[in-house]
């Protein structure tokens, strides 16, 4: 059972559609429309070097969450020690 991507041409929509060998015509979540065009999937391949780059990425990212929060948590408590 193939996962296609679909992108719909009224609202701009773009979404995965799970195929099970149905002759109906996909409808877009959004607006429900049937004018939608198949898109071409790329599968997703993984290697050593990919999956480093990925883990980087993603620890990049959770670092810089992370001291995103600490300045929220320190601008709340400023506020609220002025306040209190």
């Amino acid at each position: 059972m193939p996962i296609y991507d679909y992108s719909c041409r009224g609202c701009g929509t773009t979404f995965e559609l799970l195929v099970r060998g149905e002759r109906k015509p996909p409808t877009c979540p959004s607006c429900e429309s049937q004018e939608v065009e198949r898109k071409l999937s790329v599968p997703a391949v993984q290697s050593d070097g990919t999956r480093d780059l990925a883990m980087r990425a993603a620890k990049k990212r959770d670092a810089a969450q992370a001291t995103d929060r600490m300045h929220e948590r320190l601008r709340y408590e400023e506020s609220h020690d002025r306040h209190g």
